[in-house]
This record gives C-alpha cells, structure tokens and sequence, in this order.
C-alpha cells in the first residue's frame, strides 16, 4: 500500500506539472481575430488603454481629452487609462500579463516590444484586414469621426510597423535625434558652424574647448565643469554611427553583425576623447540639457521629442534659474561621416491592439486606437514636444501649418527650440531609417549602447583600450544581452508565428516534470531489483 501512495504521488505531481506547464504556455495562444461583419453598438464594451507620459500634465490632458471625445461618440465603450513613466514598465508589464490573458487591448509601444510580444501566438491583432475593411476600416464608411485613410498616413512611419510582412502597429507619433548646439560658444571657440555638422568637426570642437586657464577654469565658459559633448541615448549613436558608415549592424532574419572592426574603431575613437573627457554619456554623467542649460556643454544629443528642455529659455528646466547661461541654441541633424548623405533614425511610439476572446472587443479597441490618428489628438501631442504628426492629413491642416508659422512667438507654445526640432524631422524624413524587428532586437539595441557605456566607463577608471580588451568587451557584451540564444524568429509555412525561447516559468516547470519522471523510472528501477534479489532469496531456501 504504502509502495502504491508513492508511485501515485509521483504521477499526480507529474500531471500536475503538465497541467500547469499547460496554463502558462499555452494560454498565450488566441484563435486569430475574425473581423465582425457589424460592430454592435448595444452591446457594452470596456477596454484599456496603456500609454507612456514624462509627467507632463498637458499630455495627460490630451490623452484624457481625446478619451472623452471618443466615449461620446461611442457611448457602449468604456475607455480605462493607465499611464506609464517609461517604456520600459509597459512592456514589463505586458510580457507579465501575456501568460494569464490579461494584456491591455490597447497599448502604446515600440516595434521591438511588439516582436517580444508575438511570441505568444495571437497575442497581438495584424491591422491589414482592420487597415482595408470599408465600414470599420481607415476612413471608413461607418467611423463615427474624421479617420484618415492609410494613403494620409506618413508611409515612412507606417512601414516601420511592419513585422514579416504584416502591420502589427499604427504609429502615433514620431521624432528623431537631433544635435542642441551652443552656437555662442563654438564660436568663441573661433570655429564656425558648417551647414552640415560632422564627426570630425564635433570632436575637433569639444577637445579645444577643454583648454583651462591659470586658475583652472574652462577658458570658455569659466567654469569648473565642462563636458563638451553629451549623447543621451548611446544605442542610437552606435547604431547610427555604424548606418553612416554603411557597416553591419543586424539582417532582417535577425542575424546580428554589431560585433565588427568598424564596431571596433568607433569604439577606440570614443575611448579617445572619453580619456581628454571631451565626451560623455547620459548614464554616467546626467541629463545633457541639464550640462547645457549651465554652460557645461557644447554638443548635447538628444531626441527631438526633448527639445522643450533645451535652451536658455526652455520651458521645462531642471536646473536652479542662478545656474542658467544665456547662449543661442542651434538645432542641427546628428553629425555625418558623410555630409552629403545624412543618416539619422527614425523613432517613436506606435500604437498596437491586443487580440481578445470576443471579436467585437477587438473592433472597439480598434476604433479606439484609430481615433489616436485623428488631426485633434495628433497636433494637440505633437504640439508638447518637438514631435511630428504620423499623418500627412495633419501635417498639411491649416491648424498645425500656422502652429508652425508662429515659431519663436512665445517661449511656451512656439517655443522656437521646440518647432525647429519638429521641423528637422519634417525636412529629413527620406533620410530617416529603423532598425530591423526580430525577437530579440530589443537586447541588441541595449547591447549596441553597452559598448559605448563600457568603454567609456573603463576609460574612466583607467583601464587599457586595446585588442584585448575589445575581445573581451564583445564577450561580455555578447553574455551579458544572451546574444547568443536570442532565439531568432522565423516563419511557418502556414504563416504562424514560432514561439522563441520559452518563459522562465515554462523552463522550470519542464525540469519539474523531467525530474519527476526521472524519479519514478529510478524507484521502479529499485523495485524491480529489490524484487529480483526477493526471488533468489526464496529460491535458494
């Protein structure tokens, strides 16, 4: 008896095993979305919106505005908004929520987040039948609301919310890197801005800037502190310095080609003028408006979408108003290796619908997330920060042309830092380009930063920049983002998406029911000697 409590013990724990491997694997698979043929406006519907603000409460308005604007016309949708300080949170915290189907219906995003994301089969909704559909679809014939159509769409913005071959995402709104000069003092420095900034030209700059005089003091600004040059986000300058130089930095089928000379050489070159301290990252020095705004930086890079803290008479400012240096800010595109060929990224939230048990649910969702395309939402956020419109219907109204013609009126609305850095993305669009989406991009896009955060903090303690050093530094780098088993995606033939590498949670309930099984087969093992050694006993008696 007691023999046959313990061998059902072990089969209970394995059935349990298998059904909760069951539970948190496979629950993250949803039947794909069948569009309705009517959307039942009897019937009650409540969704959730998550969505990313930096505490400025003007964007909170407009998300809360366009909420309302949208319950009106849709009485039976009950709009649920949750917001969001950071990315990354939200995408935490969809990646949590996937398991246990409880993912919001809406949600503002990133196209790497999005790759993550469909790696739970039917996670996320392909907008193309949604996209084209005649009543419910773009400008569709039975929107309540001034849709627009998906030709009004950016088709730059719209391309980067394709992942193989289907769109996965409707953009909301877009930016670019841009470079926050302090014209004032580059041309104390006797140097004359050329008409497109280069790397050359950056570092020959920030390292005359550092020449100090009798007392210790920067001759140029008179201070203590000086960094001259300031990148905020060091993934974009890897990747973008590598774009320029036309050098490998992934594929589309997610094969990954950062580890490379040219890799190398751009990192001995920031190594270089990190040692002088002419360079510096926001991770380990601060926010470069802040090095600015106090006449302690000369180069600050940073997104368009950042441009209302740039400048002596910026809006948003973290700094005490004494320590504030009054200079003339020139926004200019990132530097070039070529000038005669600008490269920059292409960058900013997109917006993607979570797929549901009920059809209709994913329709209100849909037409929810349409409506974030809509003029009034559109100019009322691009008009908070240095973003652009994802549509060309509101990029080309009347209200945002003379939002732009006012440039310079006031120092809160037309901030001119702000419209100049809006029009900068505006005039460089055909020079913009995203980085490929695959399962895993998102960690490489970290590990391209890395190297430039390494480097430079290794500078910085002293340590020796050479061959064997970036060995290492490529090893580290390569372990620390699991570089090697980021599970690259591919597609089925039937078109399904296949699962990456399954979920911490998935791995250890497969090792419970190996170990389980392992269990039994050894006390069935010991049994069966037991009973063998039982017969040779009695048989010798």
């Amino acid at each position: 008896m007691r023999k046959l409590r313990l061998v059902s013990v072990l089969l209970l724990t394995v059935l349990l095993s298998s059904l909760l491997l069951t539970g948190c694997h496979g629950s993250r698979s949803y039947p794909p979305f069948e569009m309705p043929e009517t959307f039942d406006t009897s019937h009650a519907y409540e969704i959730s919106f998550w969505a990313k603000n930096d505490t400025n409460k003007t964007q909170v308005g407009i998300y809360q505005k366009a909420i309302e604007d949208f319950m009106a016309l849709y009485p039976n949708i009950t709009v649920n908004l949750r917001l969001y300080t950071d990315y990354g949170h939200i995408y935490n915290d969809v990646i949590t929520n996937i398991s246990t189907k409880t993912t919001p219906n809406v949600c503002i995003t990133y196209p790497d987040h999005i790759a993550t994301y469909l790696t739970g089969a039917g996670t996320v909704v392909p907008l193309d039948e949604l996209f084209d559909d005649e009543k419910y679809g773009l400008g569709g014939s039975e929107v309540r609301f001034d849709s627009p159509t998906k030709e009004q769409i950016v088709p730059q913005f719209l391309e980067e919310c394709i992942l193989d071959g289907k769109h996965y995402a409707i953009p909301y709104m877009r930016s670019t890197e841009a470079c926050y000069v302090n014209k004032t003092y580059v041309e104390a420095l006797g140097f004359t801005l050329p008409e497109v900034l280069t790397w050359d030209f950056v570092w020959e700059v920030s390292e005359a800037a550092l020449e100090k005089d009798a007392d210790g003091n920067f001759k140029v600004n008179g201070q203590k502190v000086l960094f001259p040059f300031i990148y905020k986000s060091t993934d974009n300058m890897m990747i973008q310095m590598l774009k320029q130089k036309c050098a490998p930095y992934s594929t589309d089928a997610g094969e990954i080609g950062l580890f490379n000379d040219t890799t190398k050489e751009i990192l001995y070159t920031v190594a270089e003028h990190a040692k002088s301290e002419a360079f510096g990252t926001f991770k380990i020095l601060g926010y470069p408006a802040n090095y600015l705004n106090a006449g302690q930086c000369i180069f600050a890079v940073d997104s368009t979408a950042g441009a209302t803290w740039m400048g002596s008479d910026a809006p948003l400012i973290d700094i005490p108003e004494e320590n504030l240096v009054n200079f003339e800010t020139v926004v200019m595109p990132i530097p070039q290796y070529d000038p005669e060929n600008s490269v920059m990224i292409s960058q900013g939230p997109s917006v993607c619908v979570f797929n549901k048990s009920d059809p209709g649910e994913v329709l209100a969702s849909w037409l929810f997330a349409q409506y974030l395309l809509t003029n009034d939402v559109q100019i009322a956020y691009a008009q908070t920060e240095g973003y652009v419109p994802v549509t060309l219907k509101a990029q080309n109204s009347p209200e945002y042309i003379e939002y732009l013609s006012r440039i310079g009126e006031d120092k809160e609305l037309h901030y001119d830092v702000k419209i100049k850095a809006s029009e900068l993305l505006i005039s460089h669009v055909d020079d913009t380009f995203v980085t490929p989406v695959f399962n895993g991009s998102a960690s490489l896009r970290n590990a391209a930063g890395q190297l430039i955060e390494n480097t430079t903090k290794s500078v910085r303690r002293k340590q020796t920049i050479d061959e064997e050093y970036m060995d290492a530094l490529f090893a580290d780098i390569t372990s620390l983002y699991r570089l090697d088993q980021s599970g690259i995606r591919s597609d089925t033939t039937d078109g399904e998406r296949t699962v990456g590498p399954l979920p911490s949670t998935s791995v250890f309930l497969l090792s419970v029911l190996a170990g389980t099984w392992f269990f039994i087969l050894l006390y069935l093992l010991r049994e069966t000697i037991k009973q063998r050694k039982n017969k040779k006993i009695q048989n010798t008696h």
